[in-house]
């Protein structure tokens, strides 16, 4: 797919269709206007004879007109004007786009953002729409035998903006290309069986994303080396599989050498059976996504070095199978991390934070200015804020707001919920350092207090996307979440 950003005033090039947004009550902006008088008026008669109501996402196509900038226009609700913003324009053009995918037009030019869309920036409403487009045009990459639907013919999609934003929106173009291959990049692993994405396949593709992409390297450790490093907790979750684990390191130099990078810490559990804590079998299947974190991790890597951003970034991805056999820790048993600190093992099923605290160890030796990990980590963050926010934790207010903010600008949203210490305090353990659960109570904070303790000294945040990295039930799959928050934060808030 091409997109451009092009000024309204330039926009008298004839078009494939013409993609333009109607209010409830038939108000037109002053773009759709032009449009409209360019066109004789062919908008006007449909709204004057009632065929079309405005509501939010509602569609309608207009054909045969020989006049005017496009063989087509493609009517969109935006609902009330008064409410009109960033969510009702990119569910405009996500409609608008699951229209032409099922058409012949090759190329489409969306006037939605001609006039400026309330709350957005050029910079932003240009982004948001390619990657609303790019969203509607994903396909999973299922294994089904049936011969696959044909690709949409559209190949181009032109977005038009005030004549002054023009620059502005070009930059939203270039960093929503970068974001929507970030987005497909998480996905397609994520969506992929565990039998076939294992921590063997994760170190492959971090090697093809580094053949890809010259400015990122990549460094992946077998078991043997991991072991040699200390992470015992890391290798406690493995022991029950047979698949070895592996350590993936990414590394992205974009930046100035010697700067800084930040550090993201993914959870790559490819399949996450419980352990010998084992889960009830409904929605075990869902547990391919466990590895989520790593995935956008992997998506921030492809969307950072599509765009080429001037910023150093680490890649850490502890990947791993979570299986019971005679050989799985048990509960009760105490393992060592790579920090050195002793873990009672109290439920098998808790085994994110154990691999993630080894990561954020391991982040150590590359001096971040500062540390994010990612993870589905709790189902209590699931029943805390459902699938509409990820949850965020961070002792420090700078960097917790600097990640909220660029969920807003996003619309990849994150709330914020404590870390304390009396949270703390409830992982004590009567035989080790500390316990890996507490109670049933506050169960994503107690998770997000046990990986803090391994932070000291870190400027850390730990986002828990286990609500939001996926959908279940008949829309099952992965979200492409929280790719577009990290690439934002990483782009305008580090």
């Amino acid at each position: 797919m091409q997109f451009h950003a092009i000024k309204a005033g330039s926009a008298r090039q004839r078009t494939a269709c013409a993609i333009v947004g109607v209010h409830e009550g038939g108000v037109l902006s002053g773009s759709a206007r032009q449009v409209d008088r360019a066109s004789g008026g062919a908008i006007g008669r449909v709204l004057k004879r009632g065929d079309f109501s405005g509501k939010g996402t509602e569609t309608f196509p207009i054909v045969g007109i020989r006049r005017g900038p496009a063989a087509r226009i493609l009517l969109v609700g935006l609902g009330p004007k008064s409410s009109f913003g960033r969510k009702p324009y990119r569910r405009a053009v996500f409609a608008a786009t699951q229209w032409l995918a099922k058409g012949s037009a090759d190329n489409a030019t969306s006037w939605l953002a001609g006039d400026g869309v309330p709350g957005l920036d050029a910079n932003y409403a240009a982004r948001h729409a390619v990657e609303s487009v790019n969203n509607a045009l994903y396909r999973i990459p299922d294994l089904k035998t049936a011969k696959k639907p044909q690709r949409p013919k559209l190949s181009r999609f032109n977005i038009v903006v005030p004549d002054a934003d023009l620059a502005a929106a070009e930059r939203g173009v270039r960093d929503g290309i970068g974001i929507s291959a970030g987005i497909a990049s998480m996905k397609d692993l994520a969506n992929l069986p565990a039998n076939v994405c294992t921590p063997r396949y994760l170190a492959e593709a971090a090697r093809d994303l580094a053949k890809t992409h010259k400015s990122v390297s990549v460094r992946v450790l077998e078991e043997r080396e991991i072991k040699r490093l200390g992470m015992g907790s890391f290798l406690s979750v493995t022991r029950g599989s047979e698949e070895p684990a592996r350590l993936i390191v990414l590394e992205y130099a974009g930046g100035p050498k010697g700067d800084a990078p930040v550090a993201l810490v993914g959870k790559g559990i490819t399949f996450d059976t419980g352990g010998i804590s084992l889960k009830q079998p409904p929605g075990m299947d869902e547990m391919k996504f466990d590895m989520s974190g790593a995935a956008s991790v992997f998506g921030a890597f492809k969307a950072i070095a599509t765009i080429g951003a001037a910023i150093n970034l680490v890649g850490i991805i502890p990947t791993c199978e979570n299986m019971p056999s005679g050989r799985a820790t048990r509960p009760g048993d105490i393992v060592t991390s790579m920090a050195g600190k002793t873990i009672e093992v109290l439920n098998t099923d808790a085994e994110g934070r154990l691999i993630l605290c080894d990561g954020i160890t391991f982040a150590r030796r590359f001096k971040p200015r500062a540390v994010v990990d990612i993870a589905t980590l709790t189902g209590a963050c699931v029943i805390a804020l459902g699938a509409f926010y990820c949850g965020l934790f961070s002792p420090d207010d700078g960097l917790a707001a600097a990640i909220a903010a660029a969920g807003e600008r996003a619309d990849d949203r994150a709330w914020r919920m404590p870390v304390a210490d009396e949270y703390a305090d409830l992982l004590k353990s009567n035989f080790a350092d500390m316990a890996n659960v507490a109670g049933r109570e506050a169960g994503a904070i107690t998770a997000a207090c046990f990986l803090w303790r391994f932070t000291d000294g870190l400027r850390w945040a730990h986002l828990d996307i286990a609500g939001s990295a996926y959908l279940t039930g008949t829309h099952k799959g992965s979200t492409g979440r929280p790719v577009p928050l990290l690439v934002d934060w990483l782009l305008h808030g580090t």
